[in-house]
């Protein structure tokens, strides 16, 4: 039986995240460079994707590359900002197709000028899209977008836009990158590491966590399945119970 028919109907998580780590890694195992374990990884994307949509899955958020990425080598950044630059040339139109619409979350600032200009097209064409959401965390640290939120919420309350005693846990999630979208209700950590290495922190309060050995360029979609199922074996108490 495929693992797919395995998965019961409506108890998916709604929206996964994935930390997609050891491309480089995969790369060393089988001696190739660094850059062919990263270009197989973002094969993975789409795979997952589609895979999600077959099992009723709306929303995957994936982390693409971190504030603390910008300190690896250049030729890996810039080998990083290429692959980039040629999947959203290379798959836009099929997202788009697709009625998917992708969100960036993240400093789009920082990308250099080509890409900051590919992504803003991309995030223009699929805005209105609606049956699946593909959300990029790029150039993220979730510890800056929650400084970043403070600074925001300090500045309207000085200029008297809100009491600081209206403030609440759903009001200050509309000063964060995230504030169009739910929690993650499950995240994904590939390569064997079981640390969050500053993702999400804020959202991640009650989601539920998977971490597997597998190289995330090796993560297809029957190793996406089994984590699903994984994750259906859960019981989610939010802390009441």
């Amino acid at each position: 039986m495929n693992l797919k028919d395995e998965i019961l109907e409506g108890i998916v998580p709604q929206h996964v995240a994935i930390i997609m780590d050891g491309n480089r890694r995969w790369a060393k195992t089988r001696k190739l460079p660094t850059a062919m374990g990263h270009r197989e990884g973002v094969k993975r994307i789409m795979e997952i994707v589609e895979s999600s949509i077959n099992i009723g899955v709306k929303a995957l958020t994936v982390y693409a590359f971190s504030t603390e990425n910008w300190g690896r080598d250049k030729v890996e950044v810039d080998c990083l900002m290429n692959l980039l630059l040629e999947f959203l040339k290379k798959e836009l139109d099929r997202i788009h197709k697709n009625n998917i619409k992708i969100s960036l979350i993240g400093n789009i600032e920082d990308l250099p000028f080509d890409i900051k200009i590919e992504v803003q097209k991309a995030l223009e064409k699929t805005k209105y899209n609606n049956r699946f959401n593909l959300n990029i965390a790029l150039s993220y640290g979730s510890r800056d977008e929650i400084i970043k939120a403070v600074k925001k919420v300090i500045n309207d309350v000085e200029n008297n836009k809100i009491n600081i005693d209206d403030l609440n846990e759903k009001k200050f999630k509309d000063y964060l990158y995230t504030k169009d979208f739910d929690d993650p209700d499950f995240l994904i950590r590939t390569s064997g590491e079981i640390r969050l290495s500053n993702f999400l922190l804020y959202q991640l309060a009650y989601t539920e966590f998977y971490f597997t050995d597998i190289f995330w360029p090796d993560f297809k979609e029957n190793e996406y399945y089994e984590s699903i199922l994984e994750y259906q074996k859960r019981s989610r108490r939010f802390g009441k119970k």
